[in-house]
């Protein structure tokens, strides 16, 4: 996936020696996210407003980085995660799974405002994951049969209400399955200019660890960044994290933010439910 045509600083994620050994750590959000420039991709993780790099999101905001594309499974809400850039006009494109609890995501998609790829769930994670593999495409049974694969998914429309972009056609093949012959469609992988994160541990070589669901889309961003940015809400020092607990390695993330104890605690609770106890 090319990045948008205003992007200025290429950075390639290189596994080196070096990355091993070096402290990571920044001293703020907008010191690790100042290369974050006007065209921009980035890769978001979170699921709903779990596991949301909140942080490093307000600090591109303030930052003033516009006509960005952001890859992430949804865009927050109205006030919330990547909402907040959505509020202020700055994403020009997103390509996402699930776009439900964002009015504002639905009115500026429909009046034309935002151009909007819609993807598979699980053919997203997919392409993320592929991106940081260094595998260029592959071919997936999912949307086999319909507008994903033949084409025609409306991605953008005029202040009118017309189809003005729409998906292209997708390479199909069938392979064997158990089942029997069956249509494949070839998706390409997704690899963005910057990966954003949020975790629950991590040390100054970026090794990271996520906290139960909070994992969910955050490994497959970390891959898939060029350069990625974690923010941690507890850092310790290497050596004290078990090797068998790290979920994304150090490898992959080149910059770490340190929350403070308020920043780590800000959670949002999408929609809260009660119970009389028994």
């Amino acid at each position: 996936m090319e990045s948008g045509s205003g992007l200025v600083v290429r950075i390639t994620k290189r596994c080196r020696r070096e990355d091993v050994a070096v402290d990571k750590v920044v001293g703020s959000a907008a010191e690790a996210v100042a290369d974050i420039v006007d065209g921009s991709t980035l890769a978001v993780g979170g699921f709903g407003l779990c596991g949301v790099p909140a942080v490093l999101i307000d600090a591109v905001l303030a930052s003033g980085a516009t006509d960005l594309q952001a890859v992430s499974n949804n865009c927050g809400v109205d006030d919330w995660g990547l909402g907040r850039l959505l509020m202020a006009k700055r994403l020009r494109r997103m390509i996402s799974s699930y776009v439900g609890e964002n009015k504002e995501f639905a009115r500026q998609y429909l009046h034309g405002e935002l151009e909007v790829e819609l993807t598979p769930q699980g053919t997203l994670a997919e392409r993320m994951r592929a991106g940081g593999s260094g595998i260029a495409a592959f071919f997936t049974a999912t949307g086999g049969g319909t507008q994903v694969a033949e084409g025609g998914l409306p991605w953008k429309y005029d202040d009118a209400g017309n189809v003005i972009l729409a998906s292209p056609p997708k390479e199909t093949r069938d392979f064997e399955t158990a089942d029997g012959r069956r249509e494949f469609v070839l998706e390409e992988a997704i690899i963005a200019d910057f990966g954003l994160v949020r975790a629950w541990k991590g040390d100054r070589h970026g090794n990271l660890i996520y906290r139960d669901s909070a994992r969910n889309f955050n490994p497959l961003a970390a891959m898939c960044g060029r350069l990625t940015i974690a923010e941690v809400e507890e850092l310790v020092e290497p050596g004290e994290l078990n090797p068998n607990d790290v979920h994304t390695p150090g490898v992959y993330v080149q910059r770490v933010v340190a929350l403070t104890p308020e920043q780590a605690a800000d959670k949002r609770i999408e929609k809260r439910t009660v119970r009389e106890r028994a």
